[in-house]
């Protein structure tokens, strides 16, 4: 039976609605038989169903030419003028062209589109050389939405970060990271799972009368198919092969480009995007200020702003803002990474191609850096900005210690695990993360909220569990047998001292004494080099815990340093420079919030995004924009929930409330925040001079004077200049914070 139907000419044709007939009128029988002249021509010859501007001199027929009119068609001015975008001048007009159900705005320009249907396009827009431009009555431009009539089975789901669509959800225009990650972490509550479906479909009538629409300034040329396409003001299209029922969201502060042999289908591209070069995006959400390129295929996933992927692939992924991942060589499937991370050339990271089961996945926190040629058996989770050393990982992994360093064994099946790696030999990467990622954000409205420092309550509270960690292992390790300790002994500087500890331990009448013991130990024997074992790194063999002692030394100056900055932070926000009694006060009666959740960047308290939870629950919360609302009176509290945590840290970390603080508190918390403060900037110093002072960095310059030439002088980096200034200023504010509660 054929597909094809043939229509008898006798069906009624559509009235254009009456908000597009303010300012317009009919054909004067003059200007219809100019058209003719041009070669136009109208269906049945319904030339009544053309309407055009009613201001005397806004309607030139002579600059409609050749095209061929069925349904009807409004047309905004048409003047004598050129269009001009880049080097493509073209002339106002209709030219070449088949258009039905359509409107124009004002100064338009449609010239050779071979079939241009079912669209209200608004002012000075240029439509050239295109195929297809066609919109359905029922598309819903790639939001997880149902017309009418429609089966669940017609909605449009993104199964990020799990193969098996366990954790799908649906796409909607103002989508943010944050918006996914609720809707797909929190799956035991099929209430508000059911909610969430609800809030995307709010305001949607069901109604099957959808037209495509084209806002003002937007260039489109030498395209093949735009079909059930929403394109925002000022967005620039040009050589794509395929965009059907995506929204391209664009504005002229935030202008967004498509280009050549790209093809996007169901979806939503985020403002001030680029796509690129034959790359590829289908069922997926684009953040703002994003780039996907040079033949990139982006899978049902989820990619949060600022982020630029090229020649890769991801399938089913949900990331965070500030993601990079550039090589042809590389792919992810099926993880969630929370910001902030880098995928290395040939990493192969996805749960089907290194395991028998398709539905693993893999969980990562901030800052997430795989080497080259890595891969991972799933399932995987990784705290907080982890390096992972080139190698292939067949056990699933739990690192729990962030900012460390993790490697395979040469010797056995045990993975290596330095914690604090980033605090202990690579501290430029961390001060330079914290600026690198403000600079690099182009975004002019910034609906998700992102957590750009390395330091914050996310990782604290992740470092917090480390150090509770590494005392339980240290506990352990002093109740070894001696022959089994020794062997897990590098150096240790007073042998006396580790005698009169394992004797401790091995009278510890509970497991609380043991803790207070090795704590003990590690306070009084940071330069000794031991290893811990960690059974609960890695699936069957375990892990083997590099140098804890210096960690553990490490952790607490950074827990220290943040406490002090967020105490700054907050001191500042009310107008002075040193805290007085009164503050601590009034910082103790703010909520105080221990569990942080990384939402889309931003970092929110667990027991804030339980109570929206419950809002939507309760439908007193019944939109998306509503929900983000809540995430913005969650940010504007941030510093005192931020302060308030850091007081409970720094109580935590002395054993004393900070009411209680003496001079000699106080003094050695400013010496180790002085010391890390110092170590940001000496670290970073001499990592960049290793650039001028290294002899195999010098080896491809003839001379000195050309290695300045393509480098630049040390003493010129920008970096280095703004990051001495606020140390500086940093180390000033130090001094006067704590001034009036020590005198």
């Amino acid at each position: 039976m054929s597909v094809v139907r043939v229509l008898d000419g006798k069906s009624p044709m559509r009235e254009p609605p009456a908000e597009l007939l303010k300012g317009k009128r009919h054909l004067t029988a003059q200007e219809i038989e100019i058209l003719k002249s041009n070669r136009n021509t109208c269906y049945l010859e319904r030339w009544n169903l053309i309407y055009v501007s009613e201001v005397p001199g806004e309607f030139d027929p002579s600059l409609v030419i050749q095209n061929d009119f069925y349904g009807y068609v409004v047309m905004g001015r048409i003047r004598n003028a050129l269009l001009k975008f880049h080097d493509l001048e073209l002339r106002v007009g209709i030219y070449r062209s088949v258009l039905g159900f359509v409107s124009l705005g004002d100064d338009c320009v449609v010239n050779n589109v071979s079939y241009l249907v079912n669209y209200r396009i608004a002012n000075r827009v240029m439509l050239f050389n295109i195929q297809e431009m066609s919109c359905t009555f029922h598309s819903k431009f790639g939001e997880g939405i149902l017309k009418e009539g429609e089966p669940e089975s017609n909605r449009i789901w993104i199964g990020v970060g799990n193969e098996n669509n366990g954790r799908g959800v649906l796409p909607f225009k103002d989508m943010i990271p944050a918006d996914a990650w609720c809707w797909s972490r929190y799956r035991d509550d099929s209430q508000l799972m059911d909610r969430f479906v609800e809030l995307t479909e709010y305001g949607n009538d069901g109604l099957k009368n959808t037209y495509g629409i084209v806002e003002d300034d937007v260039v489109i040329k030498n395209c093949t198919l735009l079909k059930d396409v929403r394109i925002g003001a000022n967005a620039y299209i040009k050589g794509a092969f395929k965009l059907k029922n995506i929204t391209v969201l664009s504005s002229p502060q935030e202008q967004s480009q498509i280009g050549e042999g790209v093809e996007m289908v169901n979806g939503i591209m985020g403002y001030g995007s680029r796509v690129f070069y034959q790359a590829i995006a289908v069922r997926f959400v684009i953040g703002r200020n994003c780039q996907l390129k040079y033949g990139a295929r982006l899978l049902n996933s989820i990619l949060g702003d600022n982020s630029m992927v090229s020649c890769c692939e991801l399938l089913n992924n949900l990331i965070f803002p500030f993601h990079e991942q550039h090589h042809n060589s590389s792919f992810l499937i099926a993880a969630t990474l929370m910001g902030q991370s880098n995928i290395a050339s040939a990493a192969t990271i996805g749960s089907n191609h290194n395991s028998r089961s398709p539905d693993g996945e893999l969980l990562a926190g901030r800052g997430f850096w795989p080497g080259l040629c890595s891969d991972f058996k799933y399932d995987s989770r990784f705290a907080s900005f982890v390096l992972v050393a080139k190698g292939s990982y067949q056990n699933e992994l739990n690192i729990t210690y962030p900012f460390s360093l993790v490697a395979n064994s040469n010797t056995d099946c045990t993975v290596h695990i330095i914690p604090a790696y980033w605090f202990l030999y690579n501290m430029f990467a961390i001060v330079r993360n914290k600026y690198k990622f403000v600079s690099r954000d182009k975004r002019v409205v910034k609906v998700q909220h992102i957590e750009t420092n390395p330091l914050a309550p996310d990782t604290m509270q992740e470092i917090e569990a480390s150090v509770v960690r590494i005392i339980e292992l240290t506990g352990r390790y002093l109740k070894l047998p001696y022959e089994t300790a020794a062997k897990m002994t590098e150096f240790n500087p007073n042998p006396k001292l580790l005698d009169e500890f394992r004797e401790r331990a091995a009278f510890s009448k509970d497991g609380e004494e043991l803790y207070h013991v090795a704590k003990d130990y590690l306070h009084q024997n940071s330069e000794s080099k031991f290893f811990l074992s960690d059974d609960r790194c890695q699936k069957k063999y375990g892990a083997l815990i590099c140098k804890p002692a210096q960690a553990y030394k490490e952790y607490r100056r950074i827990m220290k340093y943040f406490c002090v900055d967020s105490l700054m932070e907050w001191v500042c926000e009310c107008g002075r420079e040193t805290l007085v009694p009164e503050d601590l006060e009034t910082i103790r009666k703010i909520p105080l919030y221990k569990n942080w959740v990384n939402a889309g960047g931003q970092i929110i308290p667990q027991e804030k995004l339980d109570e929206m939870f419950s809002l939507v629950k309760e439908r007193r919360i019944n939109t998306w924009n509503e929900v983000h609302a809540f995430y913005d009176e969650c940010q504007k509290s941030y510093c005192g929930y931020k302060v308030r945590y850091a007081v409970y840290l720094l109580e935590r970390l002395y054993s004393t409330p900070i009411t209680m603080f003496g001079k000699d508190m106080f003094d050695d918390l400013m010496r180790d925040v002085a010391y890390v403060s110092l170590n940001m900037l000496e670290s970073s110093i001499s990592t960049r001079g290793k650039d001028y002072t290294d002899f195999f960095r010098s080896i491809t310059f003839r001379n000195k004077e050309e290695k300045n030439a393509v480098l630049g002088e040390l003493c010129d980096n920008s970096f280095l200049k703004d990051l001495k200034q606020s140390t500086e200023a940093f180390d000033s504010a130090l001094e006067k914070l704590f001034r009036t509660l020590i005198t």
